[in-house]
């Protein structure tokens, strides 16, 4: 039996792997049909995360070594992050090293029947085998996440190419997985000539295998992902880092930078970020509902643009006139045009919350998603 499988470890990665799977409802329910909307270029980023989950779960069964942030995000401590991301460069040539998953499981029963006793040193190499398999077997939420583009339209009024472009970044001082999504328009002339028709729409002879790894123009790939490698981090705000890359890129114009901060969980028992609702979740009957998962969306988009000035002596290009929302006090601290607060909470946690009489404060202006089965009710 998997260490994992018991006590408040177990039933920390039983509360995230319910928590992660409703999130998944929850997108899927609110994404059009086609696959197309924001919670589509979601799913790829939280199946990471699951991923992630299931490594962690198996590395337990044989390194007795797992913290999480119990008292501010919930999520586990960036040190296991990269440890992950370590364990993932040399898994293949560590599974190519060790006997096949069959053989172990024979030995082990030889063991036991030999020997009369529990072969732990055997089942801790059986949950190493797993582990690694996990890893060479799914992607995962890496400390950085390399962009891609995932949509190409045109802009209606510039007539520009516009990228949807997202990427993704596990903050280790927040201990937060991130994900980035935005909607980026590029002036490049070649590119412009190769996508656009004179007419102003996409070029239909031109095959765009969506997503494409990277910044769709070739030219600025590689700068790009360097970029969100080093703006990418909690502290900075969107306006920072929309107004960074604008600046940075003569020849891009973001329009709309889109931040969605994962977290905090909460898990009764097991996080200690907020005392009242881990004390309401507690009362909880099953320990696979008491738990909380929230999520801000955090967006900042161009109100307009400052066209590029050609002089003489001097020339300035475009520049963009970010949004905030300077009248929500909140808005202006996050740097953002408008944002969002939501929590996910199983039937019976709601149930709980409400009948506590803290529900109002506890969510305030969270928008409620309550999970019951496989459906997701909102705003409850």
């Amino acid at each position: 039996m998997n260490a994992a499988s018991e006590g408040p470890v177990g039933q920390y990665f039983a509360s995230i792997r319910a928590a992660l799977a409703g999130f998944e409802t929850y997108l899927g329910e609110n994404s059009p049909a086609g696959g197309q909307g924001a919670g589509a270029a979601l799913m790829p980023y939280v199946a990471r995360l699951k991923a992630s989950f299931a490594c962690w779960e198996n590395r337990i069964g044989f390194i007795d070594q797992f913290r999480i942030s119990r008292a501010e995000s919930g999520f586990p401590v960036f040190q296991n992050v990269l440890e992950l991301e370590n364990d993932r460069q040399t898994a293949e040539a560590r599974l190519a090293a060790m006997p096949e998953a069959d053989r172990l499981r024979a030995d082990m029963v030889d063991f036991i029947l030999r020997q009369r006793a529990f072969p732990d040193a055997v089942q801790a190499r059986i949950a190493e085998r797993l582990y690694l398999e996990q890893i060479v077997k799914g992607e995962i939420f890496s400390p950085f996440v390399l962009p891609e583009t995932v949509r190409v339209s045109v802009g209606r009024e510039t007539r520009r190419p516009a990228y949807g472009v997202s990427w993704g970044a596990f903050d280790g001082a927040g201990t937060l997985p991130l994900i980035y999504l935005a909607t980026i328009e590029d002036s490049s002339e070649t590119i412009v000539e190769m996508l656009v028709t004179p007419e102003g729409t996409l070029n239909p002879d031109v095959e765009i295998p969506l997503p494409v790894g990277g910044l769709l123009n070739p030219a600025l790939a590689t700068r790009f992902d360097d970029f969100a490698a080093k703006n990418s981090a909690y502290s900075l705000s969107p306006v920072t880092i929309a107004t960074s890359l604008d600046r940075d890129f003569e020849t891009l114009h973001p329009k709309l930078l889109r931040r969605v901060v994962l977290g905090p969980f909460y898990c009764a028992g097991i996080t200690e970020n907020n005392e009242k609702i881990n004390g309401i979740l507690s009362r909880v009957r099953k320990p696979n509902e008491a738990w909380l998962f929230t999520w801000t969306v955090q967006d900042v988009f161009s109100k307009a643009e400052q066209p590029a000035r050609r002089g003489f002596f001097s020339s300035t290009p475009a520049s963009q006139q970010f949004h905030i929302d300077t009248d929500n006090l909140e808005a202006a601290r996050m740097g953002v045009s408008q944002f969002e607060k939501h929590a996910l909470v199983p039937h019976e946690a709601y149930q709980a919350l409400y009948a506590s009489g803290e529900a109002a404060a506890i969510f305030g202006d969270y928008k409620v998603h309550v999970i019951s089965g496989n459906q997701v009710v909102s705003e409850v």
